[in-house]
């Protein structure tokens, strides 16, 4: 059961580690003048975003009910519903973008695409706010590990 538990925690960590390299590349590549390559790989980045947070989930799930400390450890933990609520935050701000580099389309090689200043605002501000959560994820999950907030 140990090796089971080491590879589902190795998992776990490798699809948070790609979740975060993927939204720190768009937020680094998005910009309001984008070429045809340059949206495709926004496009593609995004895709696996939403791949490694899907794993994540099924993985964490997966920890939770049948590896680690248990499911009655991790209900009853503060830490923990902290950490899922903050998660599913940062699922639902990343929609919009999500919605907007879907509905960009397929440019012609060569075109450029002038993302309105309204949506380029909206989107910085979406991925800027999903890194904060990120970045409180990241609080809140050695503090969960440790129990801190629990009687």
């Amino acid at each position: 059961m140990v090796i089971f538990n080491s590879l589902m925690a190795s998992l776990h960590h490798l699809s948070a580690f790609t979740l975060v390299a993927c939204l720190v590349y768009e937020f680094v590549a998005f910009r309001k003048s984008l070429t045809a390559g340059e949206v495709r790989l926004i496009q593609r980045v995004d895709l696996w975003y939403g791949i490694s947070a899907g794993v994540l989930v099924v993985v964490g799930l997966l920890r939770v009910f049948y590896f680690e400390k248990g499911a009655s450890f991790y209900g009853a933990n503060p830490m923990f519903w902290t950490k899922m609520a903050l998660f599913t935050i940062v699922g639902l701000l990343s929609i919009y973008p999500t919605i907007r580099y879907i509905r960009w389309g397929t440019l012609n090689e060569g075109a450029m695409l002038e993302v309105p200043e309204e949506e380029h605002k909206r989107i910085r501000l979406m991925l800027n706010l999903e890194i904060i959560g990120l970045v409180l994820i990241l609080f809140a999950a050695p503090a969960m590990a440790r129990a801190i907030g629990m009687s």
